[in-house]
């Protein structure tokens, strides 16, 4: 194995992407970050590299290239078949020592959530986690700022003589409690690493052609049963019904709006959702009072979602919701004050009380399929 000198950024070159899979499926978090991956390794001009563990596994190897994974390193091994922080740490620490890439980006499920760290700590760089936007490219990160922010952008001085802005990962995430952004960077040690958030990166279009053209390299992975400090020795599954925002063709949202009756204003969501074919979002004040759980919850603090129908009713469209849900390809906002934020992003706004408006909605929805 080469020298491992981390604070020398020459020596480090590409973007790699850890691949999580779960019972020889890939996770659909995989296929995002592949497909961010692809625009970091183009703005480098580098290659990129999925890394996939498990037992196996090959067989869904080629599949990453179709997103956009030029190569994917494969480790098969059954101490690899079901997930430890310990054997998936040694493999991808190993890796990272061997092959050096400069950026490395892990999904943010409960496996990244666990693994990210660890892998940092052993290889003494930076993490950034939870993150919902990454650049590399100044001027694309510059972009960014003057639509995603409310910084007096062409008053900032973005040059610097402690690190190359222009070849450094900015990683964004929510920060204090999610009422800040920040980005943060790591100009010191390689590689760059983040955990990104399920549902913020576009997964992009399925392409036969890359598939067909990705390199497939197995690895034999350096691991013993010594080298694991844990024995798995079942694996239960419980069965909990959650909301699938990220998914979802129709989102109906509630806000502080039901606040003088919320077991009505939900009801009046859930049934319109059901008439559009949807589900019901929240923003973080509903969640926060307890009327809806945490998986419902769009935001900064919650899940980005794209739908093609946003319903917003009762939300007055804080920064901190419309980051998770101002994509969606049609927004028809119901409030009150006609002042509120949502209707600056809305494509069709209704100035009205919710427990006036919804219900006729569901009428009018109701007869028109009838």
């Amino acid at each position: 194995m080469s020298t491992f000198m981390n604070t020398d950024p020459k020596a480090f070159s590409g973007v790699w992407v850890f691949c999580e899979q779960r019972q020889g499926k890939m996770m659909p978090t995989t296929f995002e970050l592949i497909s961010e991956g692809r625009k970091l390794a183009d703005e480098l001009g580098v290659q990129l590299s999925g890394i996939l563990l498990g037992d196996s596994v090959d067989n869904i190897a080629a599949e990453l290239g179709g997103y956009g994974a030029d190569k994917v390193y494969v480790y098969n091994s059954p101490l690899l078949k079901d997930y430890t922080t310990d054997a998936y740490t040694k493999i991808i620490t190993d890796a990272v020592h061997e092959f050096k890439p400069e950026i490395m980006l892990f999904g943010a499920s409960h496996i990244g959530r666990d693994l990210a760290p660890r892998c940092a700590a052993r290889l003494h760089t930076g993490l950034c986690a939870d993150c919902t936007h990454l650049d590399v490219d100044l001027n694309g990160y510059i972009n960014f700022l003057r639509t995603g922010s409310s910084l007096d952008v062409d008053a900032m001085n973005f040059e610097t003589k402690l690190f190359d802005v222009n070849t450094n990962l900015k990683m964004t995430r929510p920060a204090f409690g999610g009422h800040l952004m920040a980005t943060i960077i790591c100009p010191r040690f390689r590689p760059q690493m983040s955990t990104v958030r399920p549902g913020v990166m576009q997964t992009q279009p399925f392409d036969e052609a890359g598939a067909a053209k990705v390199v497939v390299e197995k690895v034999t992975p350096a691991l013993t049963a010594d080298d694991i400090h844990v024995e798995i020795l079942d694996i239960k599954k419980s069965a909990k019904k959650l909301v699938d925002l990220i998914g979802a063709d129709v989102v109906v949202s509630v806000g502080r709006g039901i606040s003088s009756d919320p077991e009505k204003g939900i009801a009046l969501a859930e049934e319109l959702a059901g008439a559009l074919g949807g589900v019901v979002g929240a923003s973080r004040a509903v969640t926060d009072e307890g009327w809806l759980s945490a998986d419902h919850q769009v935001g900064q603090t919650g899940k980005t979602v794209h739908p093609r129908i946003y319903v917003a009713l009762g939300i007055s469209g804080a920064i901190q919701h419309v980051a998770g849900m101002q994509d969606s390809e049609t927004i028809i906002a119901i409030n009150k004050n006609e002042n509120a934020p949502i209707f600056g992003i809305a494509s069709y706004g209704i100035v009205g009380d919710l427990y006036k408006v919804v219900p006729e909605l569901i009428k009018e929805i109701k007869a028109a399929k009838a």
